[in-house]
């Protein structure tokens, strides 16, 4: 126990010697710290001797001025901070004294009544003082508070303490959220629940987690997209479907992976992906305004405009207007690869065409789409989803859409011949046989569904956490998210 922690604990018990409880079961709070202060503002700041009625205010202390027989505290909660004064002759002799009981972290509560100091400080002049919870640790230093990024996101409820930046993220993030769900109910959809734990992960090319479920004693994985259980209600027959839920991959760290995320996918029946375009620049921007008050934002020192329409380019010609390269001179796996071994690209021996297009794309396009912009149009070995674009059989109705140099969303035209989306599943699992583990995996049971109809549809994803990184200007996602995974700390 350090020397600081010991000091708290004995002031503790002095407390409870004094009859004062430290953690009471209970607290009286009939106005917040925005509250307060809008009422002293609202009153007439010439009238002296005008008297506002009490309040109880509620708090943590994070400031405090001590000055002979009047001490000044800052109490903060969650709209703000709100000024006390706590003087001698209001509390009395005993009142007054316990108050070197009180430190930095604490939390009180403080009945009187609302004021204005001489300097027009809104002010609550204190009638009595309650400890609501006695803190044993120091909070994080004023005015440098948490710099080290790593303790920020481990000890995540300091740095809300320390920070307001970090308050600010977090409160957006809220209101994104918040915003996509009034977009999207205002536009007929209904928000559903899908399982979390699955027979089969399928819906993305991405490796699972692995559980055991011990009642029925069978595996199950942690799902790596809601896109196959939200289709069978489409089946169904619910038109408009969405879910924002979180989603596990178990893959790598980086500054925009972080192996559980939170997800946005919409399914609209008799759309197309054109269709859905349109509905994610307009929900995308009109959130954007909503949350932020602009549709501008600053990410990673660029000026992005969010409002519509955005650009859009297909996935051809980004290749060859970035990349110099023109994949209709390397159709193959066999020809496109030693073309980027040429290159310099690192690829992997198992990678099928897909994943080395993919690759390209990542490498010479991704990092130059820094406006929004939908990238239509994808080979089909991309997306064994997707619907083949008609007159086009080797492409398919696909767009990612790009923000900042990475992909925050991903839409297609539905793919909704059972055949042909068997076909496809059976070509992944080619690719799994010949080493490729980040395939998409055979769910019989979506086959089964699709078989009884599916109406044409279009679908969207998106990740609320990359969203948000641009929205606040974050360099990476784990700014974005309260808890990220992080190495576990052994000692």
């Amino acid at each position: 126990m350090d020397e600081l922690m010991a000091q708290r604990l004995a002031k503790l018990d002095q407390l409870r010697a004094m009859g004062i409880d430290p953690y009471p079961p209970r607290a009286t709070r009939t106005h917040t710290a925005a509250e307060v202060t809008a009422l002293v503002e609202a009153s007439d700041p010439v009238q002296t001797d005008t008297h506002l009625a009490p309040v109880d205010v509620a708090g943590r202390v994070v400031a405090r001025r001590d000055m002979g027989k009047a001490t000044f505290v800052d109490l903060l909660d969650g709209t703000g901070r709100i000024q006390v004064l706590l003087r001698q002759n209001q509390l009395g002799d005993v009142a007054y004294e316990a108050l070197r009981l009180i430190d930095l972290g604490d939390f009180i509560g403080v009945h009187g009544e609302p004021m204005r100091t001489r300097t027009g400080q809104p002010t609550v002049g204190a009638a009595t003082w309650t400890m609501l919870a006695k803190a044993l640790h120091a909070p994080p230093e004023k005015y440098h508070g948490l710099a080290d990024m790593e303790l920020r996101q481990r000890l995540r409820y300091l740095d809300l303490m320390a920070n307001e930046d970090t308050r600010r993220n977090f409160t957006v993030r809220s209101r994104v959220v918040s915003g996509i769900r009034r977009f999207l109910d205002g536009r007929g959809f209904m928000e559903v629940e899908t399982p979390i734990l699955q027979e089969a992960a399928g819906g993305a090319a991405a490796r699972p987690f692995v559980t055991h479920f011990n009642a029925l004693d069978e595996d199950r994985f942690l799902r790596i997209s809601l896109e196959l259980h939200l289709k069978r209600l489409v089946v169904g027959g619910f038109d408009r479907v969405y879910e924002m839920g979180r989603i596990f991959r178990n893959e790598g760290l980086g500054f925009k992976y972080n192996p559980e995320f939170t997800m946005l996918e919409t399914y609209e029946a008799y759309a197309d992906y054109n269709h859905v375009a349109r509905m994610v620049e307009t929900m995308v921007s009109t959130v954007a305004e909503e949350a932020l008050g602009t549709m501008t934002c600053s990410f990673r020192g660029n000026e992005i405009n969010l409002a519509p329409p955005w650009e859009r380019i297909t996935f051809h010609d980004a290749l060859r207007h970035y990349g110099q390269l023109d994949l209709d001179g390397f159709p193959t796996a066999e020809r496109l690869r030693p073309e980027l071994e040429r290159r310099g690209l690192e690829v992997a021996p198992a990678a099928g065409f897909g994943k080395l297009v993919d690759e390209a794309m990542s490498h010479y396009v991704e990092p130059n789409l820094i406006q929004p912009t939908f990238l239509l149009d994808y080979p089909v070995e991309l997306s064994p989803l997707a619907k083949r674009k008609p007159g086009s059989p080797h492409l398919v109705e696909r767009f990612e859409a790009f923000i900042g140099g990475f992909e925050a969303g991903n839409a297609y035209t539905e793919l909704n011949d059972p055949v042909d989306q068997r076909a496809r599943f059976e070509e992944q699992l080619a690719l799994r046989a010949a080493g490729d583990d980040e395939v998409e995996l055979v769910d019989d049971d979506f086959l089964f569904a699709l078989e009884h109809g599916m109406p044409p549809t279009g679908g969207f994803g998106m990740g609320i956490d990359r969203l948000l990184m641009v929205l606040t200007g974050q360099p990476t996602i784990r700014e974005v998210i309260l808890f990220p995974q992080l190495r576990s700390l052994k000692d």
